[in-house]
This record gives structure tokens, C-alpha cells and sequence, in this order.
């Protein structure tokens, strides 16, 4: 009877994949004669079937660009750098499309060890770096084993000394995989899809305005009441904002 059942699941996942190639390729040919909204529509289509992909995110992101809509553009090339932080394309287009939006926010100094962490740890997602914690546990596996099994004193110092540089390697991109999971599960970002809204001070409609945010500006959120988001500017404000007008990219 297991068998079955995992036999059903394989055919019914082959099926939806198949499924999604196709909605994916339709909708690549209408981008191609320029039907953009056509092709948004079917890209959206296959995001509503739970699919995660770099290149479907790209596309959307393209999709709203050429239809100069800010918010959405940046909120799906932002979801693109997600899975894929070494993605140059993306990079580029997410720069053109900041450049539409109307907000300028200067981010506040950072620190050498944060500027190390953003310009060179942050790279790399945290399952490409656990995918590099895979790599040297082996590395330092094969390695042991030819020291163990090493018949000459000088392979067996060259082996047991890589060993030790891949294991202390292995605990460093561990600890690293670790941090830049603790910080992407702690920091919520999102995208404010409105074309103009008011950020207040507290989260009801008659406190008082404290700053005005548009379409595209990135924000962080941290807290939630009601039908409002604290949220947080890379410059430090801090505000509530209706949560219907920005969407959170995690």
C-alpha cells in the first residue's frame, strides 16, 4: 500500500511539473511579443501553485518594470536576490527599478564587521552556505581517513594537517550558515505597494503623521497590531503603517 501511495505522489508531482514548464514557457512567448499583462498573469498563475524559482520572480520583476509599475518590480527582484544573492541581472535591474522610486533613504553608518557581513558573507544564502558546510564535512572526512590509512610520517602530517584547516573551515561556515539563518528568519522585509501613504506614530488613524513613504521603498517590519505593521527605515525611523500597503518579501 506505501508503495502506492508513493507511487501516485511521483506520477502527480511529474504531472504538476510538467504542468508548470508549460504555463512557464506560454508565458515566456507572450513576454516575447510583447503581451505583458497577458504574461504576468500566467507567471502568477504558476507563483499561486506554491512554486519558488529565481527565474520566476525575475520575470515578474521584467513584467511590472515595462509596465513601470515600482512597487511590484522591486518587491519580485527582491524576491529573485532571495534565492539567488549572486544573480548580476537581477542586481542590475533591481538598480534601474529603485531608481523610479521617489524615496531616498540613507542607510545609517555600519560598522566594519556589518560592512564584511553585507559586502561578503551575505553573498551567499544561508543554503548555499549550509551547501558549503556539506562540501568541507566531506573534505575533512576523505581527509581523515587518508591520514589514518597514510603508510609514510610525511603523508600522514599533510593529511592530518589539511584535515584540521578543512575541520576548522567546516566550524567556520557552520557558524556562519547559522548566523545568516538566525538573521533572515529576524529580519522582515517588505515593499510598500502604496502610491503614497502616511506613516504614523501610533497604529490607529488619528495619531499623528510622522513621515510620508511611496511606492517601491523597502521597509523592515517588526512588529504587528491590528491591521498595522510597525516598521523600520534603513535611515532608523520608525513608524506604524496599514498593512495592506506593503508587502512583506520573507
Amino acid at each position: 500500500m506505501k508503495k502506492i501511495v508513493f507511487l501516485f505522489l511521483l506520477i502527480a508531482n511529474a504531472i504538476t511539473a510538467q504542468n508548470v514548464d508549460s504555463l512557464f514557457s506560454s508565458a515566456n512567448e507572450l513576454y516575447k511579443k510583447d503581451r505583458i499583462e497577458e504574461a504576468i498573469k500566467v507567471y502568477e498563475q504558476i507563483e499561486s501553485k506554491k512554486v519558488a524559482s529565481s527565474a520566476l520572480y525575475y520575470n515578474l520583476g521584467n513584467g511590472y518594470y515595462k509596465l513601470n509599475k515600482v512597487g511590484p518590480s522591486i518587491y519580485y527582484y527582491e524576491k529573485a536576490l532571495q534565492l539567488d544573492p549572486l544573480n548580476e541581472d537581477v542586481k542590475n535591474n533591481l538598480i534601474f527599478a529603485k531608481r523610479l522610486a521617489l524615496d531616498t533613504i540613507e542607510e545609517l553608518p555600519q560598522t566594519l564587521l556589518q560592512k564584511f557581513n553585507r559586502n561578503y558573507l551575505q553573498k551567499l544564502s544561508y543554503n548555499q552556505w549550509a551547501i558549503v558546510v556539506v562540501v568541507f564535512s566531506f573534505i575533512a572526512s576523505i581527509l581523515f581517513l587518508l591520514f589514518y590509512f597514510a603508510e609514510t610520517p610525511s603523508k600522514k602530517r599533510f593529511y592530518f594537517a589539511s584535515s584540521i584547516i578543512s575541520f576548522i573551515v567546516l566550524i567556520i561556515s557552520f557558524l556562519i550558515t547559522y548566523n545568516q539563518y538566525s538573521i533572515a528568519q529576524n529580519k522582515i522585509e517588505a515593499i510598500v505597494f502604496a502610491e503614497k501613504t502616511d506613516v504614523r506614530n501610533a497604529p490607529t488613524l488619528n495619531s499623528e503623521e510622522v513621515f510620508t513613504l511611496h511606492e517601491g521603498t523597502k521597509v523592515f517590519v517588526l512588529d504587528a497590531v491590528d491591521n498595522w505593521k510597525k516598521i523600520k527605515l534603513a535611515d532608523g525611523k520608525l513608524g506604524w503603517i496599514v498593512a495592506d500597503e506593503i508587502k512583506v518579501l520573507n
